[in-house]
């Protein structure tokens, strides 16, 4: 079993050879102890600026066990995590198909692992196939009508689909690798197996969602696009059929709610079904840009422009007296800021990547935490708060296609203004906007606050010329779906709640692995 060597530290300049050797110095081998060695992870250490060096963790397979045993009792050493699964399959014969409504992370790599273990199931997505999907996207991103159900939100892969496409993730979990290496094997770049900060790019993503949909659908599920969840038949405490685009029937034995985070009108049918559900802390604000050679000038100070080095990205954050937040999230090196409506009449902001990063302007969004007691205790409180912000959005436009923003000097000062030496990335245009027109006092107080604090942090937050385009709504579900350990929604026993619109994910790899978690729970009550 390869056992992991971390915390090796090596120079921008140094070979991953010379690290390697490095590593089995340190844990006191020779080289011929060795029998296979090679790179586990590797991150940057940017802390500080005259000390700026990679940190790797190295795997060595040895050929004994006493000098394996000897490596483990080293604190710098574990044995590396298992990347398999290993399901436990139910003798219960199923009457009724797998239904898993959505097509994001969650919902494609459940039916994924499902279809791969012999299992046949039906993924209902409310979007277009990914080719249909950029179609739709790029009209709306020029000026055409929006269409509600196949844009930035909705369709195949998700939202994910138009982001940087990290696959980072705070969750601790084996399973994390797993998901790495099935996204390698759909055509991710294998740089993700070893970057400590992988992404995949809004590029990649777009063909990686299409192959995955492909094996599903040669393994014998099916993928059936443009078809919206609209309600379910309830017997006994248990779901015996879906209904999906008003008139179309399947009988279910269990149904996977992999919705995503901007299916409001699927909550609102739930709350009427009266599945259990609660409000949910989120966060709103806007989307920064900067250039992109401020951020790397901000990160690395005289080594910017160092070709060994990564585009820059960041993560700041900052809490009041009071517990609130205000942070940064979502961080598109060389990206876009995009628009992400999804309902007629409203303005969203998001930001999307390739995976070169390769564009003149970083972007990413700068969001204040919100929770019950801001937007109110009902279940679909936080649904209609964010909705309120969308729409005052499209009000300040008076009838544009623009969004609302100001330089950061103008929001700072209360004087909206977009004279600015950065250009915007946004495709529909901007409006200048005070942004109290939009958002509550308590967010842009809040948002002021962040920024003069991340300007302490990072020099190109104090630019008074960076750009703010509102409003970013979208970066979680504003519910939770609630459900027990075996999965099981609360209210129904052969209903999955899985994923980030169930509110039990926060992102590409958290929602992928909660999918996977998902149909392993399926295959322990259902059999294929």
């Amino acid at each position: 079993m390869p056992v992991i060597i971390n915390q090796i530290s090596g120079r921008l300049d140094e070979s991953e050879e010379s690290v390697i050797e490095k590593a089995i110095r340190v844990v006191g081998l020779k080289m011929n102890d060795v029998v296979k060695s090679g790179i586990n992870k590797v991150s940057l250490d940017a802390r500080k600026r005259n000390n700026i060096h990679f940190v790797y963790s190295v795997y060595v397979e040895v050929g004994d066990k006493k000098t394996e045993n000897k490596l483990l009792s080293n604190k710098q050493c574990r044995l590396v995590t298992d990347s398999k699964i290993n399901p436990v399959f139910s003798g219960e014969q199923k009457n009724g198909e797998i239904v898993i409504a959505g097509f994001g992370p969650a919902g494609m790599f459940c039916g994924l692992v499902l279809a791969e273990y012999g299992y046949r199931p039906i993924i209902l997505e409310r979007g277009s196939d990914v080719d249909t999907r950029i179609k739709d996207v790029t009209d709306y991103w020029s000026g055409g009508r929006l269409n509600v159900d196949s844009n930035v939100q909705f369709g195949e892969g998700g939202a994910g689909t138009f982001s940087d496409g990290k696959l980072t993730t705070r969750i601790n979990d084996p399973l994390c690798r797993y998901v790495l290496e099935k996204f390698h094997e759909f055509g991710a770049p294998e740089e993700i197996l070893v970057k400590a900060k992988p992404h995949i790019g809004t590029d990649n993503l777009r063909k990686i969602v299409k192959a995955i949909r492909c094996r599903i659908t040669e393994l014998g599920g099916k993928v059936i696009f443009n078809s919206k969840l609209d309600d379910f038949v309830l017997k006994d405490n248990r779901i015996t059929s879906v209904i999906y685009n008003k008139s179309e029937q399947i009988d279910a034995d269990a149904v996977v709610l992999a919705i995503g985070h901007s299916a409001r009108d699927t909550f609102e049918m739930l709350m009427n079904k009266q599945i259990f559900m609660q409000p949910k802390p989120f966060s709103v604000g806007v989307r920064i840009e900067h250039k992109q050679t401020a951020v790397n000038e901000s990160l690395y100070g005289e080594y910017s422009g160092n070709p060994l080095l990564p585009v820059g990205e960041y993560q700041l954050s900052h809490r009041n007296s009071e517990g609130r937040g205000v942070y940064t999230f979502c961080m598109c090196p060389g990206g876009h800021v995009v628009p992400a409506a999804s309902e007629e009449n409203t303005v969203v902001t998001n930001g999307m990547s390739n995976f070169s990063r390769d564009g003149e302007n970083a972007n990413a969004a700068v969001v204040v935490s919100v929770s019950e007691k801001d937007y109110g205790s009902g279940v679909l409180d936080g649904v209609e708060f964010a909705r309120m912000i969308e729409k005052n959005a499209y009000l300040t436009a008076n009838g544009r296609k623009t969004a609302p923003a100001t330089t950061v000097r103008g929001f700072m000062n209360g004087e909206p203004s977009l004279k600015s030496n950065i250009v915007s990335t946004y495709d529909r245009g901007l409006h200048k906007c005070d942004f109290d027109k939009i958002f509550p006092d308590f967010v842009t107080d809040m948002l002021k606050t962040g920024i003069a604090s991340f300007s302490r942090k990072m020099k190109c937050f104090s630019d008074g010329e960076a750009l703010l385009t509102a409003p970013e709504t979208r970066t979680s579900s504003p519910v939770r779906i609630t459900r027990n350990e075996s999965m099981n929604s609360v209210s129904v026993e052969n209903l999955f709640p899985c994923g980030e619109g169930a509110g039990y994910a926060g992102g590409i790899m958290s929602a992928a692995v909660d999918g996977v978690k998902t149909a392993l729970a399926i295959m322990s009550k259902f059999g294929r």
